[in-house]
């Protein structure tokens, strides 16, 4: 008998070679109805990427590790002990061990009982289950039901209707009783539980929580907040639908009674315990998720549950927003249970103040009390930062309504709010200085990406801003005082007060700034404020400085307001300051060096009267110090992977275009080292996709200059794409198959064998498994259909190119990349190539047309129709469909055409779709043949495409997603706009003008039919008819 590691092997080796194949292998004699009906996907990736790519077989090491555990799957204690041995490989320092047990455990998540095996081992108590082990096992299992838990569009349940039901029986009482680590796993797998199947297939997940409460255990009712917060979280942003409110009407109908309760004991509870710490801090815990459940099931609407218990609830949120106790005082910097509380009771009634004024009016009076205590006497320390900056964005909310100004417009209600709120929330403290310089990119992304809006400084922006629009006039100068007094103070001891002077800049954008887009900075400004006039007097001597390493905060103040109101300043004041920024990139500040090119980025990119105000004339006699300057940072500790340098770069290089080859020498060197870097160590994913948008442009551009260039840029890439290929770098993946494309698309002559290698690999099944991988490898597959055409049928690689074809056409999320890739074939393959496929590609089609209909699907099948007959002919067209079935082009016109092609968007694909009709109008078997009553349909459809308005409407109940709003790469950000094919016209320089095409042909159908298509013309509407004539005019053409 064979042992079982040895029957795994073999069957590991079955899987690579199917795979390699892509699943794929079909006769001529086979293909009608089946083609690549095999096209299967394997779980394991890095097994094939390595097997690819190297001699290593990680498949015996998962033997060795498994034992008989793949083969049987049943809840046995050898099994289990085996798990228990796989799952402390995981956990292995050496990394080939580490990825054969992942890998293992990849294979077998599919088989039966195997989340049943996890969960079994969670129970086990830690004298038989170490703790990481238990905790490595609960993260296995969240990561399982996380990708397979949703049925796929194919129909494919990774996950069998048994352990369906059993993992939802068990999680919820094994996630109330493990660990803290463990629990926080098991919630976030109900969370994704929940998400698919409440209510509608767990209708018991919230009601059975809801018993919780009862317990008494606070420990339960802890676990059991949490784990409903996961599940009801989404309820705070997802769109509102009707779908969506009758959950929302579930839970409430289960939970917000129970919830209210809860409160009540809480609260009790807390009274009760005012002496012990320990249950005070559970009691504020268990508070903490009450409070975000109330925001999650109010955000979409007022509930009446809660408009009607809404003095219950706002009693005793009133009643922690002034409760102390020495008891909840942290003792570090980091935010206590009491700040937490406090700083959600705030978030809960702004929601209100904004959303539910009406309702909550009553009690406003009484919590702006409460927040202006609470602001007045809380100490400065960054562990209340939150919560100051919650309750000031509560009086934010309520002093936006017109109504309320009342509140605030006293003056010495507003002599209070600047001294007391506003401005000590402006200065910085000693902590916002240790973030400056133990923190660089804690600053930049708090200051410069406002990504933290809940900061101090923020809030105080804000609450300034909304009392200007109130009192604009008594802001402005009660805070021009302010500002006055603080540069004075500089100007007179610039060494001890430059603090001030940085809050003042910091005042002055403040009330000056009206209006901002993050693309274009402020748009609108406070008239009452001479911004030029501060620029020049403050801003600028702070940046013409020539010690650049002089006061860094202060100067990084200076270039944040250059990039605040670069779209407002005059152009030439701006213009001026760059030669400095350009210095400034020495500076040996992160921050300073950062600000700088982040200001050199966006005043290149300004733009005066729709034109870039700076021209390539301008940045080119700068180039060569820039360029040394920028990458001079990327040779600086913790500047090595900065994105702002990165990203200036890439706006440099693009600007000056033909002008990189004077710098080729430095720049591309660099580039390739920085490669070889990230693959080492890949810290920040901006960074890397600037840098792979860099080196698109520079290929672009030197291999558009130099012959025999591509040759030096495969020299030296492709042995880093290996290595990224080799340790399964997925994040950097997708990008090399677009580099790979740019160069495939430069090569002149014969393709170089090192790309026909990567071949096969690319049409591996198991790669298109990944979601990311997608789009970057039709890029990719389009490049060798476009360059490498032949080799594609010389290395028997056809078909698998069509399997890929099918795996996208049968996918909602991912068929218009199937039709990017059909149509390339379609353009740039011989057309007795694909002679023999087109009946089986097109029954592929409307098969798909017919169990998944979209307008995305619909749009793109008339583009691809049209094109075919443009490239082949309208009765090739004609024939295929037809001999599908008897007819069938008249089905095509009557619900395809008629109802949906004005839904074809884009001009390339509007007159790809108007030509190739405009050749069916032109045949025989349409004009006088079996067709001839759609004639006059079809026509009409062409010139309602070409003159009316696109149709945007949709069907009743879908929700079509535009190919552009479908993020790149599906959830990865990764497409490179460099890199990108062109928008490529097939029928430029051919065809021109869609309507004189029309008219042509139309001319060409009288002549062969004379005297007869008049009548034809007059059955359409007068409307039809007049655009006609003024086609034909145009065209200078007439009819028989």
């Amino acid at each position: 008998m064979q042992s079982s590691r040895e029957r795994e092997r073999q069957e590991g080796r079955g899987n690579e070679e199917q795979g390699e194949e892509g699943g794929s292998s079909l006769n001529c004699s086979q293909r009608t109805g089946t083609l690549i009906r095999n096209f299967r996907f394997k779980p394991l990736i890095h097994t094939l990427l390595t097997v690819c790519l190297s001699q290593y077989n990680p498949w015996e090491e998962a033997s060795v590790l498994s034992g008989g555990l793949a083969a049987d799957m049943e809840v046995t204690e050898e099994n289990l002990s085996r798990l228990v041995e796989v799952l402390t490989h995981t956990l292995s320092q050496d990394p080939s061990q580490r990825r054969a047990a992942e890998q293992f455990l990849g294979q077998v998540e599919g088989n039966e009982n195997y989340p049943v095996l996890l969960l079994t081992l969670l129970t086990r108590d830690e004298a038989q289950v170490p703790k990481n082990i238990k905790l490595a096992a609960s993260i296995h299992l969240k990561n399982l039901i996380k990708r397979n838990w949703v049925v796929d569009e194919d129909g494919t349940n990774r996950i069998s209707t048994n352990d369906r039901v059993v993992v939802k029986r068990e999680i919820v009482d094994l996630m109330l009783r493990s660990s803290e680590g463990v629990q926080r796993q098991l919630s976030q797998a109900i969370s994704i539980i929940g998400k698919s199947d409440f209510p509608h297939q767990w209708s018991d997940l919230i009601p059975y929580m809801a018993e919780k409460f009862k317990s008494g255990d606070f420990n339960i009712i802890s676990g059991v907040l949490q784990t409903s917060y996961s599940v009801m979280e989404r309820y705070e942003y997802e769109n509102k639908s009707d779908d969506l409110w009758r959950e929302i009407k579930f839970v409430l109908d289960n939970f917000a009674q129970p919830l209210t309760n809860l409160l009540v004991e809480l609260m009790k509870a807390a009274g009760e315990n005012l002496n012990n710490a320990a249950a005070l801090r559970m009691i504020f815990s268990s508070l903490v998720s009450v409070g975000q459940l109330f925001f999650a099931l109010n955000s979409q609407d007022l509930p009446e549950f809660f408009e009607d218990n809404m003095a219950v609830w706002m009693e005793h949120f009133l009643t922690l927003l002034n409760f102390t106790s020495p008891l909840l005082v942290s003792s570090d910097d980091e935010m206590g249970v009491l700040e937490q509380v406090k700083s959600q009771v705030c978030k809960n009634i702004t929601l209100y103040a904004g959303k539910y004024r009406e309702e909550f009016e009553p009690f406003i009076e009484n919590f702006v009390t409460a927040a202006w205590n609470l602001l007045s006497n809380t100490p400065l320390d960054i562990k209340y930062d939150q919560m100051v900056s919650l309750a000031i964005q509560f009086l934010c909310a309520v002093a936006e309504r017109d109504h309320s100004k009342g509140l605030f417009e006293n003056e010495q209600v507003l002599s209070g709010i600047c001294e007391k709120v506003i401005l000590p929330n402006m200065h910085l403290r000693s902590c916002d200085e240790e973030l400056f310089v133990d923190s660089p990119d804690g600053w930049v992304a708090q200051e410069l990406e406002g990504a933290n809006t809940e900061t101090r400084r923020r809030a105080a922006v804000d609450f300034v801003r909304v009392l200007s629009r109130h009192f604009e006039a008594r802001m402005t100068q009660v805070f021009g005082q302010y500002v006055q007094s603080m540069l004075a103070t500089y100007a007179e001891k610039p060494t001890e007060c430059w603090r001030n002077k940085v809050a003042a800049i910091y005042l002055v954008t403040t009330l000056s700034a009206k209006g901002q887009t993050a693309r274009h900075g402020t748009t609108k400004v406070n008239e009452l404020v001479n911004i030029t006039e501060f620029y020049q007097g403050h801003i600028l001597p702070e940046l013409q400085n020539q010690d650049v390493n002089h006061l860094p905060i202060l100067k990084a103040e200076a270039i944040k307001y250059v990039i605040s109101f670069r779209s407002v300043l005059p152009f030439e004041a701006v213009k001026v300051c760059v030669p400095d920024m350009i210095r400034i990139l020495t500076s040996e500040s992160a921050v300073v060096h950062t600000y700088a090119a982040d200001a050199i980025n966006k005043i290149f990119l300004l733009r005066v009267n729709g034109q870039l105000a700076v021209q390539r004339s301008d940045v080119s006699p700068l180039a060569g110090t820039l360029y040394g300057n920028l990458l001079g940072v990327l040779a600086k500790e913790g500047s090595a992977q900065n994105e702002y340098i990165m990203k200036t770069i890439a706006t440099v290089t693009n600007l000056i275009e033909g002008d990189l080859m004077q710098h080729a020498g430095l720049v591309v060197p660099q580039l390739v080292l920085k490669l070889q870097h990230v693959v080492k160590n890949t810290v920040k994913p901006h960074f890397v996709h600037y840098l792979f948008e860099t080196l698109s442009l520079v290929i672009k551009t030197v291999c558009g200059s130099v012959d025999g260039a591509v040759g030096e840029f495969d020299r030296n890439l492709f042995p880093i794409f290996q290595e990224i290929l080799q340790n399964e770098l997925e994040s950097l993946i997708p990008y090399i198959f677009q580099i790979i494309s740019l160069l495939l698309e430069r090569q002149k002559g014969e393709v170089p064998e090192a790309y026909l290698s990567l071949l096969p690999f690319l049409v591996m099944p198991v790669l298109w498994e990944r979601p990311g991988y997608v789009a970057p490898m039709v890029r990719l597959l389009q490049a060798y259909v476009e360059k490498a055409h032949g080799q594609i049928v010389q290395m028997g690689k056809l078909e698998a190119v069509l399997g890929v074809f099918n795996k996208l056409n049968a996918s909602k999320t991912n068929d218009h990349e199937g039709f990017y890739l059909i149509q390339c074939m379609l353009l740039h393959m011989p057309k007795e190539v694909l002679e023999n496929y087109w009946n089986q590609i097109f029954t592929i089609m409307f098969r798909r047309l017919t169990s998944s209909k979209t307008t995305k699907y619909v749009r793109s099948l008339l583009v691809f129709f049209s094109l075919f007959a443009c490239q082949h002919s309208a009765a090739r067209l004609i024939q295929i469909i037809d001999t599908l079935q008897a007819n069938m082009f008249g089905m095509v016109v009557d619900r395809l055409v008629v109802p949906d092609l004005q839904k074809v968007a884009g001009d390339t694909d509007k007159k790809i779709c108007a030509v190739g009709l405009s050749n069916a109008l032109a045949e025989p078997m349409v004009y006088s043949g079996a067709y001839r009553d759609r004639w006059g349909t079809i026509l009409e459809s062409v010139v309602r495409l070409l003159e009316c308005p696109e149709d945007s409407s949709l069907p009743a109940g879908e929700h079509f997603i535009e190919v552009e709003d479908i993020p790149s790469f599906q959830g990865s950000s990764n497409r490179l706009k460099h890199a990108m094919r062109g928008e490529s016209d097939p029928l430029k320089g051919q065809i021109d003008n869609p309507q004189v095409y029309l008219a042509q042909r139309l001319a060409q159908v009288s002549q062969a039919n004379p005297g007869t298509i008049q009548g034809r013309l007059a059955a359409v509407s007068q409307e039809v008819q007049a655009h006609v004539v003024q086609y034909l005019q145009v065209a200078g053409v007439s009819l028989a």
